[in-house]
C-alpha cells in the first residue's frame, strides 16, 4: 500500500468516526466514557461553543443551490495528555455531548484505545443508525406508487 493510499484510508476512517460521533446520542457517549478503565487527561482547546450554520439545498437534488435556513451546531476541540487532538460537531446545543465526542475522536486516534472506541461506541452507533435508515426506507417503500401506461388497440 502506497503512502497516498494509507493517507486516504486514514482520512476515510476519520470521516466515518466523525460521522458516527455526530450521530451519537448523549447517553451512548456518557455510558462509553463511564466504561473507560482509565479516564484520559483532557485539555480544552476550543469550546464547546454553539453557533449557527447555513443549510443549503438543491431542488430535485441537482438544481441550483439555495439557502434553506440555519441550524444550531455545537463544536468542541480537546487535547489528550498524550497530545492527540479530537474535534467534534453535533446538531443542537448539547455542549457535553460535543465535548465527549471530541474526547472519543482523540481516543480513536490512539492505538491503545482505538479498539475500545470501535467496539464499545462506534459499532453500536453504526448498527442503530443502519437500523433507523432501514426502517425509514421500509416506511417510504410502503407508500410508493408505481404508475404505468397501458396502450389499447391501435393507438
Amino acid at each position: 500500500m502506497t503512502l497516498a493510499e494509507k493517507n486516504e484510508a486514514a482520512i476515510g476512517g476519520r470521516k466515518r468516526v466523525a460521522d458516527l460521533l455526530a450521530r451519537a446520542e448523549r447517553n451512548e457517549l456518557v455510558e462509553a466514557f463511564a466504561a473507560l478503565a482509565e479516564k484520559p487527561a483532557v485539555q480544552t482547546v476550543r469550546g464547546p461553543e454553539t453557533g449557527l450554520v447555513m443549510v443549503r439545498g438543491r431542488i430535485g437534488g441537482g438544481g441550483a443551490p439555495f439557502n434553506l435556513g440555519e441550524m444550531t451546531v455545537t463544536r468542541a476541540t480537546i487535547r489528550l495528555g498524550s497530545g492527540a487532538i479530537g474535534h467534534a460537531q453535533a446538531l443542537g446545543t448539547d455542549r457535553e455531548k460535543a465535548r465527549l465526542a471530541a474526547i472519543f475522536d482523540a481516543l480513536w486516534q490512539e492505538p491503545a484505545t482505538q479498539r475500545f472506541v470501535e467496539q464499545t461506541l462506534l459499532q453500536p452507533i453504526a448498527a442503530r443508525v443502519a437500523d433507523a435508515d432501514r426502517r425509514k426506507a421500509d416506511e417510504t417503500a410502503a407508500t410508493r406508487v408505481d404508475f404505468f401506461t397501458m396502450v389499447r388497440g391501435d393507438n
